[in-house]
């Protein structure tokens, strides 16, 4: 049976090129937050007169990044439903992760409002439509038949399939367990991707090598070893989420003393949404500084794709470091207890990926066969669609012959009546003109006298008997 992968999926709804967007921080963990925690910031005491910049409008809807899940949009408007229930909202202020990830959690969604379930049931059914129309678009283009969309619902983990209509507490825990699966493997998947773009680039490179002659090919190595090098020409980039780190962002973005830094204050005004929480976005926001360092976009020597991926992996060092409890959120708490730690303030130097050997050799010549073999591909298809468009091409030039001889013959067969003294007729045996006629329509024929016309009948009244006779 056919197979619809979540990257078919994905296909369908636009590109899927490299998307170097954050990994949505509270949504990534709805479902292991739901978005919906909302403790209150620890209070201290500031004079944000002295900070640069516009700072956050309470109240203020902050727009939440794509997660780059395929289901993205119908994650959200789970979300969104959920919080208008206040049972479920009080539920998840108390929650911890484990018992978001269990699914203890979901049991409380038989307890939300029939408001709440209504508009649930309604998005479900919407999202099953949508995977339906989108299996049925794949179905066509591969030109394929007899195949089972209920079976190919299957594939689909963030919804129960055989249930299409409600929204039940299973749904709500496969939605959970689906997206804590799939953004626990987001960032893998994006390091893969990049890799993949940086194997390209460099295979791109060598085979135009291949087309230059030995002058020009020398040039051009030359030019790259210089860009090379001008690129790797930066100042000491700071170790993420060290003291030298936050306090350049202290001094240079916030416009405070660095003699006055305070990881409370510091852990407040960045905390942009005021949840309490660093999440993956306001931390990456932390490290524009560094990366002016190594990349400006008006350098050619200087790849904005490979800035983002530093940023990414960046974000991830630092998690990795202060996340206790793995949920991708950082509390004041965690902050404060890294700030404690003796790689805070003596960190070790951090390789920028200019330091780094980003693949090896024998994976490029794995990467390139992999390449080749599509091109072949590729390839013996455009070939198959030349011999059908030479085939049918063919076929057309026969039928416009075989049109023509057909002409032919009925254009004799005219000539030949004509010359028999017989009117030619037309394709279904009608006559193709009729004799000439001075007659208007209505009028009465006349015929002159002694003309060949025949009289028309003459009734003659015949004499009345008479009644006198005498008989015999």
């Amino acid at each position: 049976m056919y197979k619809l992968t979540t990257e078919d999926v994905a296909n369908f709804e636009g590109d899927r090129k490299m998307k170097w967007l954050p990994v949505l921080p509270q949504q990534c963990i709805l479902l292991m937050t739901c978005l919906l925690m909302v403790l209150e910031a620890v209070p201290i005491d500031i004079d944000k007169t002295k900070v640069k910049g516009e700072g956050h409008v309470e109240g203020e809807k902050v727009e939440n990044p794509d997660t780059g899940l395929y289901y993205d949009e119908y994650l959200k408007q789970v979300i969104d439903v959920l919080e208008t229930d206040k049972h479920f909202r009080e539920k998840l202020q108390t929650a911890d992760i484990e018992e978001i990830k269990s699914g203890k959690l979901s049991r409380e969604l038989d307890l939300v409002s029939h408001h709440v379930r209504t508009r649930l049931d309604e998005l479900k059914r919407q999202e099953v439509a949508r995977l339906r129309m989108l299996i049925k678009a794949k179905m066509d283009s591969v030109q394929d038949t007899g195949l089972d969309h209920q079976a190919l619902l299957k594939q689909f983990e963030h919804l129960n399939h055989q249930n299409p209509d409600t929204f039940e507490p299973k749904d709500l825990d496969m939605l959970i367990k689906a997206a804590t699966s799939d953004l626990e493997n987001y960032d893998k998947t994006r390091h893969e991707e990049f890799k993949k773009y940086e194997m390209m680039k460099e295979h791109e490179r060598r085979e135009y090598l291949k087309t230059l002659d030995e002058e020009k090919r020398q040039r051009e190595e030359s030019k790259f070893e210089e860009m090379k090098k001008k690129h790797g020409d930066h100042p000491k980039v700071h170790h993420p989420g060290s003291k030298d780190q936050l306090k350049e962002v202290w001094e240079e973005a916030d416009g405070l003393d660095p003699n006055e830094f305070d990881p409370k204050t510091f852990f407040k005004l960045h905390d942009v949404n005021n949840d309490g929480f660093l999440d993956e976005q306001e931390l990456e926001a932390l490290f524009t500084k560094e990366l002016e360092k190594v990349y400006d976009p008006k350098n050619e020597e200087d790849d904005m794709v490979e800035m983002e991926e530093e940023r990414l992996r960046m974000r991830e060092h630092v998690m990795n470091e202060v996340d206790i409890n793995k949920d991708r959120l950082v509390t004041l708490e965690e902050f404060l207890r890294a700030t404690e730690k003796k790689e805070f303030l003596e960190p070790d130097s951090w390789e920028t990926l200019d330091q780094q050997q980003l693949f090896t050799e024998d994976e490029l010549k794995e990467f390139e066969s992999h390449i080749s073999q599509q091109e072949d591909e590729l390839r013996k298809k455009a070939e198959d669609l030349e011999k059908q468009k030479e085939e049918l091409q063919r076929q057309q030039d026969q039928l416009q012959a075989q049109k023509q001889e057909l002409q032919q013959v009925v254009k004799q067969m005219e000539q030949k009546k004509l010359q028999q003294g017989n009117p030619p007729a037309g394709p279904a045996g009608e006559l193709k003109f009729q004799p000439p006629s001075d007659h208007k329509v209505g009028d009465a024929p006349k015929h002159p006298a002694g003309g060949d016309q025949p009289l028309p009948p003459v009734h003659v009244q015949e004499p009345a008997a008479r009644t006198d006779q005498v008989h015999p």
